[in-house]
């Protein structure tokens, strides 16, 4: 009968048999041991060993496992860094396993206990334990001194059944023999099987003790360390270490494999040489083996599989991931074309520029789609260490290689399409400056024999398709931008945002809330007025935030529908995301002299903004607020003094010395510069001293000079774009902005007149529909200054 009733854990033993009355420590680490070893922490610390049949296999089932072993009772544990567990073990009594289950992921079972059977008399019994005692004796003085404690405590034995336990644990028996002997419950006939086996085992130290003796003055020295080596393979393998040897012929593949130039070759056989000779116990010899795998793994010669660039399928999977952007994938398109034609990528640097959420990281995917090339994106916002591109010197605790290294080893091939996004968020520090550190692996002339500090050799990157993503060019160095083939994106228009909205994102939203197209829709009207009046952006993020509200909120009346379909219209948006965010400020019918409306450019997209004038008494000074930057600044003053030279030819009763003029930009707390404004300040200044209000549904945008030039200035198409969504009908600019309008998409040219001036003479008389009188001063004898106002 077993000691212990009920089920008990199962812990598989690979390469020991435990008999009754020894104790043993034992390594506990696979999964399933550990979790059988906590139960039995749990349970009175009460365990069932039983020895695997196929000592090098797995236990898949019960039958994988001998039935007979020990009952044992847990004596101590300590859990190591591994998260195995080293436990001493007292063994109780030989069981038999019954109804063995498996059950919350461990072996379990009854047990029955194994009482020894003695069929011998006394004499008989006493004879056998003199003979087993006597042998035991022997084989301990072959094995040496350090058994000297095992053989006082055989002398102290006197009952057979535990001497026979005693030496079959310590004897050196197979593990089949073991168990037949565990299995064995008759004392005599297990005394008599142990007596056979440990007369062969001490004919067999003998001969090897003669023949060691023998050989010891003989022996040479690669024999000794071949010996040495296979002893302390041996004991690696007991202590759960790997065999340094056993390392080094894997890493030895491995550099064979690896296919790496010269340089590389020389650097990691001198690598390996160290690791041979070096402790596993240093400090540095995993920081060698680390630089080794990194060697090793890296595709020095994989490409990916060559194949010719199919432009038509190209363009396809252009169109398929991006709606609109027909300048932008032309010229990808022209891209591809010229690597087809050179049949190779070398050199090729692209930088696509504009506004957050306009696609252009996903450009980057869809290029390596089409080129069947793998994709790799590292993230540079933020970045102000060089270390995080060109890798740390492995003399640093924690030194790892650069983000291009460590890209290249992650896609697996040395020609992946590698984006670097937010190339313009870069900063430098003490630390150094990521950005000179890129301008080695951008330059093709250089990238060939790139150089990171970990690696520590060079590794050729001029196979890479490099597309870097920013959303302002001026925060990046100069040379830099030199390097890279800039190509600009803008942002979307209402239209184009609905077709997206209705062809990737609502379906792509619809999909990740579980939710079938037959269940939900929204109708246009909803759609347009989430895009004017929840949100305004130049890309889509937000609006795919705001349709992911709507699946949110929808998704409770989706299951309370009962299958029914449900339609967001225009009166639910009110629901979902509460009061209108955005309003056009434009549709009032008039506005008061001194307030006109200006475009302006961002680096998330174009946008409004209103310029404001007051006059009051005072003595012609000028007032400026709004947080204005100096360029802005310049701008109010040049248009004062171009009013304070002209207008008092209209009106002789307008005195500027008795009046102070103060013109504000709302949104004070942004700070805003740049010339643009130019032409919006003058209409502002001259609309309030001549009292006359401007046509709320007109804008403009255009620097002026001190002759009343009216020149060209940049972000027409965003510009343009941002007026539209804000309603406005009428667009002054510089004649010489005229060609920028080939940019902007024909749906919003049709909607809006413009109109172009070469001077404020044309501009005044087009928003405030006044003439100025002729102004007579003249540079010299023969050139007027003000042209238009000589005619």
């Amino acid at each position: 009968m077993s000691f212990v009733s009920g089920y008990l854990p199962v812990i598989p033993l690979r390469n020991a048999v435990l008999f009754p009355g020894v104790s043993m420590p034992l390594r506990v680490g696979r999964d399933r041991s550990i979790q059988a070893l906590q139960k039995a922490l749990t349970n009175q610390k009460w365990i069932v060993l039983l020895t695997q049949k196929n000592p090098e296999g797995t236990v898949e089932k019960p039958e994988d496992m001998h039935t007979i072993g020990t009952l044992c009772k847990i004596e101590s544990y300590k859990k190591e860094d591994d998260g195995s567990y080293t436990i001493l073990v007292n063994a109780h009594q030989r069981i038999r396993a019954l109804n063995m289950r498996y059950e919350n992921g461990i072996y379990e079972t009854l047990t029955e206990g194994m009482e020894d059977i003695l069929v011998a008399d006394r004499k008989t019994e006493e004879a056998l334990l003199e003979s087993l005692r006597q042998i035991a004796y022997e084989t301990v003085d072959l094995l040496g001194k350090h058994m000297r404690r095992v053989k006082e405590w055989i002398g102290e034995i006197e009952e057979l059944s535990l001497l026979t336990n005693v030496c079959a644990a310590h004897a050196d028996f197979t593990l089949a023999e073991k168990q037949g002997i565990l299995e064995t419950a008759d004392v005599r006939e297990r005394a008599l099987k142990i007596l056979d086996l440990m007369k062969e085992q001490k004919e067999r130290l003998k001969i090897q003790l003669d023949i060691r003796q023998k050989l010891t003055e003989n022996i040479n020295q690669s024999q000794k360390e071949s010996i040495l080596r296979e002893q302390m393979r041996v004991i690696r393998e007991q202590l759960g270490d790997e065999d340094n040897n056993d390392v080094a012929d894997n890493f030895r593949k491995k550099i064979l494999e690896a296919g790496m130039p010269d340089e590389a070759l020389a650097l990691a056989n001198s690598q390996l040489k160290r690791l041979e000779n070096m402790n596993s116990a240093s400090p540095e010899y995993q920081i060698i083996r680390t630089h080794l795998d990194l060697m090793t793994d890296l595709p020095w010669n994989k490409s990916s599989a060559d194949q010719e660039i199919d432009l038509d399928r190209a363009e396809a999977i252009l169109n398929e991931d991006h709606f609109g952007m027909e300048k932008i994938k032309k010229r990808i398109l022209q891209h591809l074309a010229v690597m087809k034609l050179r049949k190779s990528h070398q050199g090729s640097i692209l930088l696509f520029v504009g506004p957050p959420g306009v696609g252009k990281t996903s450009l980057g995917k869809s290029i390596a789609h089409a080129l069947g090339k793998k994709y790799v994106r590292v993230a540079l916002g933020g970045v102000r260490d060089d270390a995080e591109i060109r890798g740390h010197r492995r003399t640093y605790i924690g030194a790892m290689p650069g983000r291009v290294i460590s890209g290249i080893k992650k896609a697996g091939e040395n020609d992946p399409v590698f984006v670097l996004d937010e190339i313009d968020k870069l900063s430098r520090s003490f630390n150094g400056d990521p950005a000179s550190a890129l301008l080695e692996t951008l330059d093709p002339e250089q990238n060939n024999s790139f150089q990171d500090h970990y690696l520590d050799t060079s590794f050729d990157l001029s196979k890479v398709l490099f597309i870097a993503t920013a959303n302002a060019l001026d925060t990046i160095p100069g040379p830099l931008l030199d390097r890279m083939e800039v190509i600009e994106l803008t942002g979307y228009t209402i239209e184009e945002k609905k077709n997206i909205a209705k062809r990737h994102l609502w379906p792509k939203q619809l999909k990740e809330h579980g939710i079938e197209e037959s269940q939900l829709e929204i109708t246009e009207g909803a759609l347009s007025k989430m895009i004017t009046d929840y949100t305004r952006e130049a890309g889509v993020r937000e609006l795919q935030r705001k349709i992911a509200t709507i699946c949110k909120f929808m998704s409770l009346k989706i299951l309370k529908a009962g299958g029914d379909k449900l339609i967001v219209d225009i009166n639910d948006l009110d629901d979902i995301f509460g009061a209108e965010r955005f309003t056009s400020e434009l549709t009032e019918t008039a506005l008061p002299p001194g307030v006109v409306t200006g475009l302006a450019w961002t680096p998330v997209g174009g946008d409004i903004l209103f310029i404001e004038t007051e006059e009051m008494s005072g003595s012609g000074g000028l007032l400026l607020t709004g947080q204005l930057g100096e360029v802005m600044q310049e701008s109010a003053k040049i248009a004062m003094s171009l009013l304070k030279a002209r207008l008092p030819l209209m009106d002789p009763t307008l005195d500027f010395t008795k009046k102070e003029v103060h013109v504000h930009v709302p949104a004070g707390a942004i700070p805003k510069d740049g010339p643009s404004a130019g032409v919006t300040m003058l209409t502002s200044i001259a609309s309030k001293l001549l009292k006359k209000p401007v046509n709320p549904k007109l804008a403009m945008t255009g620097e002026i000079s001190l002759r009343g030039s009216v020149l060209p200035v940049g972000g027409i198409k965003e510009k343009i774009i941002a007026a539209h969504r804000a309603g406005v009908t009428e667009i002054i600019l510089c004649k010489r902005n005229e060609k920028d309008l080939r940019e902007v998409p024909q749906e919003i040219k049709t909607q809006i007149k413009f109109h172009f001036v070469d001077n404020v003479n044309d501009l005044l008389k087009i928003a405030l529909e006044i003439d100025f009188p002729a102004y007579q001063l003249k540079m010299d004898n023969t050139t007027p200054l003000f042209p238009r106002a000589m005619n």
